[in-house]
């Protein structure tokens, strides 16, 4: 189980924390996997995922990508989620830096995977800093785009059925830079 360093709750009664730990080991209906839009789950998160949920979700994923395509940022696929304490594995494409359009991709992948979770009717999502791994996205300026996302979605989706946002963030430079960015944040730290 993860370890909370910072918690908020939303007017609409929505909670956001912020949680060193391994995604992977999260009770919560769905776990989001930084993943690559064909889905090719080799390292980092991805490769976790796979190792502690089972060769399944690699399976479901390949047949996911042979029925719809590859993956956008903007609307991620999902799989149910092997051996894993979680229901649903949602894969979210997060933008590798140098790409273009980073901000903006990185911004609608944490949106599109809290849209699907509210179509999957999931009350409870957990999620981790998308882009920061191997597809080297400036980990403050990540920690940024992703807070301000869930901000946006959960002002813009007052009846979200979601309950609990948990951003789960592996090391410790990771979590010092989204701990950073939370205590700047007036509307979190209050």
């Amino acid at each position: 189980m993860s370890q909370l360093v910072r918690e908020h709750t939303f007017s609409t009664g929505q909670r956001l924390q912020l949680a060193q730990g391994d995604i992977t080991q999260e009770q919560v209906d769905a776990i989001v996997n930084a993943a690559n839009s064909h889905l090719a789950h080799g390292a980092g998160v991805a490769g976790a995922i796979v190792r502690k949920g089972g060769s399944v979700i690699q399976a479901k994923s390949d047949q996911w990508v042979r029925v719809h395509g590859p993956v956008s940022h903007a609307e991620p696929a999902y799989t149910r989620a092997g051996n894993l304490a979680c229901r649903y594995v949602i894969h979210s494409v997060g933008p590798c830096w140098g790409e273009g359009d980073e901000c903006v991709k990185l911004k609608k992948a944490i949106s599109g995977s809290l849209a699907l979770a509210d179509k999957l009717g999931l009350a409870s999502i957990a999620i981790p800093a998308i882009s920061t791994g191997i597809f080297g996205f400036p980990k403050e300026l990540a920690s940024q785009l992703i807070l301000s996302a869930i901000k946006e979605y959960v002002s813009q989706n007052p009846a979200s059925g979601l309950r609990l946002i948990r951003l789960v963030l592996f090391d410790l430079a990771t979590l010092q830079a989204f701990i950073s960015v939370w205590e700047q944040d007036d509307h979190l730290h209050s």
